[in-house]
């Protein structure tokens, strides 16, 4: 048996398994101690602007799409939830798993670069061989091991592999959070101005549409009313008036029409938002966790944000507060 086989077969197991988890440590570390610098160039003023300044364009129109899609594609997620290791149930759940988030906008598309290159790689991706700093990370680890007991160079061909489709679909799941936040503040949108201009509990643009409605049928009542449109806004502000249903109907498209359009360019006002009190920062270190979890253990991507259920559970307020459902 030659020497270079003999120091080969004295690394153990063990060294070669503490030599990845320190490596991974150590990407991951220096990864969250980006998180706070890589906030203030994208997230908050001024370069929220630039970053949102992506949604002008067909994001104008793919946004309001996606928030039409959303309801469905977040019933899919829960439905492989639900039926994830059910016996004869592998059908639904690989059906589920096929319904696409939506269309990928400009803006997710930049920022989803923007933290494949700048907070997983540090800006030195395109300088890389692989494009992927964390493989740098394992192989220095691994090379201190080997340097110990051998000269051969490290295989890290595995760790390619492996990385790869996790981080892809950590940054699709990150994705998904834009759509929900841009609905999320469109629910928070409608509940302030409703407050203060109307004031009404308007928690969604369903229930904005109605309060609009009932007071387009009340102006257009007291304006035909028979002794004057001054009697008839006394008259009608005690006995209002029902909107019709085409009425009602063309009022809650324009909202949402609306709102669908002021989604591509919400980021301006949410990022910095988000920003201030935290929401992006735990947002991207979950991310990160999430990753580290999945490349030390070597499991599917777990990454599963919950921004898009509170949408929908504001959604639903929306729809019962407005008498939909």
């Amino acid at each position: 048996m030659s020497d270079d086989t003999s120091t080969e077969h004295s690394i153990s197991e063990a060294e070669i398994e503490q030599a990845i988890r320190s490596g991974i440590e150590r990407y991951f570390a220096d990864c969250r101690a980006r998180v706070p610098s890589f906030i203030d160039r994208h997230f908050h003023y001024p370069g929220a602007i630039a970053t949102n300044r992506m949604a002008l364009g067909w994001d104008m129109l793919r946004a309001p799409i996606n928030l039409l899609w959303a309801p469905v594609y977040a019933l899919a997620c829960l439905v492989k939830i639900l039926v994830r290791n059910r016996a004869g149930l592998g059908w639904l759940h690989s059906l589920s798993d096929r319904v696409p988030a939506g269309f990928t906008t400009r803006v997710q598309e930049h920022i989803s670069n923007l933290i494949q290159d700048e907070l997983l790689n540090n800006g030195h991706g395109k300088n890389l061989p692989e494009g992927n700093l964390l493989e740098s990370y394992l192989i220095e680890a691994l090379e201190e091991v080997y340097a110990r007991h051998s000269s051969e160079p490290v295989d890290h061909q595995r760790f390619i592999k492996l990385v790869e489709p996790l981080v892809a679909d950590a940054l699709s799941q990150y994705r998904v959070t834009r759509t929900a936040s841009a609905d999320i503040t469109n629910s928070i949108s409608c509940t302030v101005l409703g407050a203060f201009a109307f004031q009404k509990f308007t928690p969604g643009g369903i229930g904005l549409g109605v309060v609009l409605a009932s007071m387009l049928a009340k102006t257009m009542a007291a304006r035909d009313f028979i002794l004057g449109e001054t009697i008839g806004s006394w008259y009608y502000s005690v006995f209002p008036p029902e909107p019709s249903l085409a009425t009602t109907v063309s009022v809650m498209v324009a909202v949402m029409a609306a709102l669908a359009a002021f989604a591509a360019l919400s980021g301006v006002i949410s990022d910095p938002v988000q920003a201030a009190i935290g929401l992006h920062r735990r947002r991207l270190h979950k991310l990160l966790d999430h990753l580290e979890r999945d490349v030390s253990l070597s499991t599917q991507s777990s990454f599963r944000p919950k921004d898009q259920y509170v949408a929908r559970i504001l959604d639903t307020f929306d729809m019962i507060r407005s008498g939909l459902i």
